[in-house]
């Protein structure tokens, strides 16, 4: 008998299905020599302080270095402690149960760095010695799964993917717990939390809008003229920006009292060519998916991820935007799957049968997984955003395939009084595969106007002459495309130039954690969505000033680690080598931490309401009787309003706040009332004079 681990119950379903295993029964599917059950993600993590025997938060407790480090079953939050997940601990019990009843295993999770972990964890923390084999697959389709077993891995093939995760696991545990302790003990006012990556996610995304906040626009002043060559009306711009506005009227006056025409003095003809682009890996995808359809990256994540379980897709969390030469051979099947799809009937009758790209194919540019492609499977019964993402991979595929858009980009630089003034415009000489979607205006080098022939030394009518103000433009605000862009490409922003040869291609992250990073800064309260732009909060601004200058924030440090972890997947690093730099590392960053100067806003002086005796502690998000038997407390965020100091202080002192303007119901409707103390130290809401009342 074979045990079968996967990840998630559908998948377990699926396997069960192909291998013939048919009994079900509680927590596993038996039958025809296998036994397949599993796991619900990470069953099992790392051990917290408190299971060290380290309650609290203690300064002569830092750094915390476990020796050797714990695992322990998933944790969930009831009430104000942490307690075993009792379903994961159920779970556990039918994979021991199983494991124990079999000769073998075959691992069955996710094919990627946190799939090899969560089996591994689970296989260390039963304390199991059995063999297992590796199930390595990228799509979930029949053809696939029954490949992927009759080419079963060794498990020991995997030893270095599994120890840059457990690098991975451990890096993020000791910078998270270390520095997110020594942040908040150095402050003394409330509970921060730092990352080995979310923190210089956080400090990228600061310093972005702090530049647009400070940005100080200059005007400066353009001429626009528009001409007539025969037929044709086309416009030109001034080379010269002025910025003195009166300077730009006289040239305005100069040209309308001249003859009324410009001299033509450069033709400047480009073709140029525009490579189809590559398959979409995961970071490009939610890129595409934010910029158009304005989904976040979990959310991209969590499609993609429900389309591979359904068999649609390929695995999406993959770096890659190649295939292997041997999967060649498969995707002309799959572009006549789409030739008898609707949607993409007039696209592949585009496609150019026996001349296609074949830029995708790499073997070198594969990792763990190869580009995303769509399966052999038609789709059916997709939500509307399941099928924008599936048309946006299916589509990607066709370009891909496709050949170059060739161009022609047209510049003439026209002279009146010595002045120069240019004139772009571009002509498309073949599509290629800009054809797919019938769409140029992603194209930023094409101006849509279209240029007359003309020679040097030809004249050009003026019909028009006008003065236009604008102003410098600051950055822009990140979107969650540009900061998934920012990470992704972190190391190129290196100022030393041989780490930035180093690190050109290192990010911060990967593609599959991205999107959690970023959901952990909104969960944090350290971003929010501005409309589609993301800003930091004041809470997160109040992080980065912190931290802005220490190595917690530092790009450069963190892309390091990253490049340190696929060394260690591909067996060029030891595990416990990194794992020491990042004690050494975490070491330096928690004494700088624990030496920080906070500069905090002065906090009033109050006595508690309930007990009036002990003083009241004003936290980040909550204020608290310092006096646990008294326990009185109040949440500092009511009703989407954030209390503030002088609130609080009237509050508590006159019994009344002044009038909070914008607080939301449950409903989502806006109102604006003042917050009331009564004499049982509990507050309600007092609308008008008449004292109509809510409690709160």
């Amino acid at each position: 008998m074979k045990a079968v681990i996967a990840e998630k119950p559908s998948v377990a379903k699926e396997i069960a299905l192909l291998l013939g295993a048919t009994d079900k029964k509680e927590g596993f599917i038996t039958g025809n020599g296998y036994c397949i059950t599993w796991a619900f993600g990470h069953l099992v993590s790392l051990a917290m302080p408190e299971d060290y025997g380290i309650s609290g938060y203690q300064r002569a407790s830092l750094p915390i270095f476990p020796d050797p480090f714990k695992l322990i079953v998933k944790k969930i939050k009831k009430g104000k402690n942490y307690v075993s997940d009792s379903g994961a601990l159920k779970q556990l019990k039918i994979i021991e149960k199983v494991m124990n009843d079999c000769d073998s295993i075959i691992v069955a999770t996710d094919a990627g760095r946190e799939g090899e972990l969560i089996f591994r964890y689970i296989y260390e923390y039963l304390n199991c010695k059995k063999p297992f084999e590796r199930l390595w697959i990228s799509s979930l389709t029949e053809k696939a799964i029954k490949t992927g077993f009759e080419n079963l891995k060794k498990g020991s093939d995997f030893d270095g993917l599994y120890h840059a995760a457990v690098g991975r696991s451990r890096a993020d545990w000791l910078l998270g717990i270390n520095a997110s302790q020594a942040l908040s003990i150095a402050a003394d006012n409330g509970s921060y939390s730092l990352g080995r990556v979310q923190t210089p996610t956080l400090a990228l995304l600061c310093n972005r809008y702090l530049e647009y906040k400070n940005f100080v626009a200059q005007k400066y002043w353009q001429i626009h003229l528009t001409h007539q060559k025969g037929m044709l009306n086309f416009k030109s711009t001034s080379q010269l920006k002025f910025d003195d506005q009166k300077k730009a009227n006289d040239l305005l006056k100069a040209i309308e009292r001249g003859d009324g025409n410009v001299k033509v003095d450069i033709v400047e003809v480009k073709t140029i060519t525009e490579q189809a682009p590559l398959l979409f890996d995961l970071t490009g995808l939610q890129k595409e998916a934010n910029k158009k359809l304005n989904l976040s990256a979990s959310e991209t994540l969590d499609i993609a991820q429900s389309l591979y379980e359904k068999k649609f897709i390929t695995y999406p969390r993959t770096g890659s935007k190649h295939i292997p030469e041997d999967m060649w051979k498969e995707i002309p099947n799959l572009i006549r799957i789409l030739k008898d799809t609707d949607s993409f009937k007039r696209a592949v009758s585009n496609v150019k049968w026996g001349q296609f790209n074949k830029r995708i194919v790499n073997d070198l540019g594969v990792t763990d997984h190869h580009g995303l492609l769509i399966t052999e499977k038609i789709p059916s019964a997709l939500s509307a955003k399941e099928n924008a993402i599936y048309d946006m991979i299916a589509y990607r595929l066709l370009e891909a395939i496709s050949e170059a858009c060739l161009k022609e980009i047209t510049q003439i630089s026209l002279e009146v009084l010595h002045y120069v003034f240019i004139s772009k415009g571009s002509r498309i000489i073949n599509p290629g595969w800009r054809i797919m979607k019938g769409d140029f205006s992603e194209d930023e080098n094409n101006e849509l106007q279209e240029l007359p022939q003309v020679l040097k030394g030809d004249d050009i009518k003026i019909k028009k002459s006008v003065i236009l103000e604008n102003k410098t433009q600051p950055p822009s605000l990140f979107t969650e495309s540009g900061l998934l862009s920012a990470m992704e490409n972190a190391g190129s922003k290196i100022e030393q130039e041989e780490q930035r040869k180093i690190l050109k291609n290192i990010g911060i992250g990967t593609p599959a954690t991205r999107a959690a990073i970023i959901e952990v800064l909104f969960n944090r309260d350290y971003i929010q969505k501005d409309k589609k732009s993301l800003v930091p909060t004041e809470k997160g601004l109040q992080v980065y000033r912190l931290i802005k200058d220490k190595k917690i924030a530092d790009v450069t440090m963190t892309a390091e680690w990253e490049l340190e972890l696929q060394k260690i997947e591909n067996n060029e690093e030891d595990l416990l080598n990194f794992q020491r730099r990042i004690e050494a590392y975490t070491s330096v960053i928690t004494d700088e931490l624990l030496q920080t100067k906070i500069i905090r806003e002065e906090l009033p002086d109050l006595i508690c309401p309930k007990c009036k005796k002990e003083r009241l502690r004003i936290l980040d998000k909550i204020i608290k009787c310092k006096d646990d038997a008294c326990n009185w407390m109040q949440f500092r965020l009511v009703c989407g309003k954030l209390l503030t100091v002088n609130d609080i202080q009237l509050l508590i002192e006159k019994g009344k706040t002044s009038l909070i303007k914008g607080l939301k119901s449950k409903a989502g409707k806006s109102f604006d009332a003042y917050m009331i103390l009564n004499d049982a130290g509990e507050t309600v809401f007092e609308f008008d004079k008449n004292k109509t009342t809510r409690k709160k």
